[in-house]
């Protein structure tokens, strides 16, 4: 719920137990720094962990056999779920068999299985290959930072445009699009109150925008696209990081009767790694403004009540 709006800066937007400023919940929550990623940032190791926060001390944790998402970890091998709490500044973690036990001091997670230890694991920040890329030659600059009068109902808070529901002025067939997205820090929300946005391509279909950091990789999570397809692999970063949205989008094709003779398509990488390729599309999403038709249609952003940002977006018609 909405306590207070006083101005246009990320602190203006005071969301009960939800942060929008990564400064301010490492003050103000502990759980902030203990949340992430644990492990080595390349290929090559036995295990990586993933440790979410759930507010009020307690977290949750997933030991991911071969590294994380993207690095070795996919779906097939074992993913191994862990809970606990934080106290007097250790979290301990174990499964519900108590054969996996993680203890975290500072930045570091000591993992063990069986009794025995596996490694010390280090927390590392990902950042998505690309994110702060330049737009390539003849892209339309949909938002840079200065402005949102490419969008209508488009509002800038400190250098970011805010999802409040908006839509691009302009319509688009096909085409590649850019954009980087921030979703806020809220342990104690669930599902689909945890920063849920999503960005609608033509405002037909949807791929999502949530905190699913973690998560099994569903198509209403991260890198899903809504209601048809779940991504590879859930490429999701922790809250209040930085990510990335790269698409390709081929419009749908209809004869002169007005019948689809082909459904759109889409390929996607979420955070630099390809979640989809060549997807078709055959309906569209739950949210959907407009109908399936021959006419092109606009880049929409979902609002859902949840304060997400989002920058450096651009598109390259094709």
């Amino acid at each position: 719920m909405l306590l207070a709006v006083v101005g246009l800066s990320l602190n203006s937007y005071i969301f009960a137990d939800t942060w929008t400023d990564p400064e301010v919940a490492a003050k103000e929550d502990p759980l902030f720094d203990v949340q992430g990623e644990y492990g080595i940032a390349e290929k090559g190791q036995a295990w990586a962990v993933q440790v979410i926060a759930m507010g009020d001390g307690k977290l949750d944790a997933y030991a991911l056999e071969g590294g994380f998402p993207g690095l070795g970890f996919e779906k097939g091998k074992k993913r191994i779920h862990l809970t606990g709490e934080l106290k007097d500044g250790i979290a301990t973690l174990s499964s519900q068999d108590k054969i996996t036990e993680a203890v975290i001091k500072g930045r570091s997670l000591a993992l063990k299985m069986k009794g025995e230890e596996v490694g010390s694991l280090s927390r590392v920040e990902r950042k998505s290959a690309t994110l702060g890329a330049k737009a390539q030659e003849g892209a339309i600059i949909l938002f840079d930072g200065t402005d949102a009068d490419a969008w209508e109902k488009g509002e800038v808070v400190d250098g970011l445009l805010r999802n409040n529901d908006i839509k691009t002025k302009r319509k688009f067939g096909s085409y590649t699009l850019h954009l980087e997205f921030r979703t806020p820090y809220k342990p104690k929300a669930r599902g689909q109150g945890r920063g849920n946005s999503g960005v609608y391509h033509q405002h037909r279909y949807e791929t999502q925008v949530l905190d699913s950091f973690g998560l099994e990789g569903k198509n209403n999570e991260a890198g899903g696209i809504y209601q048809i397809a779940a991504p590879k692999l859930n490429m999701c970063f922790p809250p209040l990081t930085w990510q990335t949205y790269d698409v390709d989008f081929t419009t749908a094709e209809f004869n002169d009767a007005g019948k689809l003779t082909k459904p759109a398509s889409m390929s996607v990488r979420l955070n630099g790694v390809e979640v989809h390729k060549d997807q078709e599309l055959p309906k569209t999403t739950g949210g959907a403004g407009l109908k399936l038709a021959p006419e092109p249609g606009p880049i929409y952003i979902q609002g859902h009540g949840n304060p997400v940002f989002y920058r450096n977006i651009w598109i390259v018609e094709k």
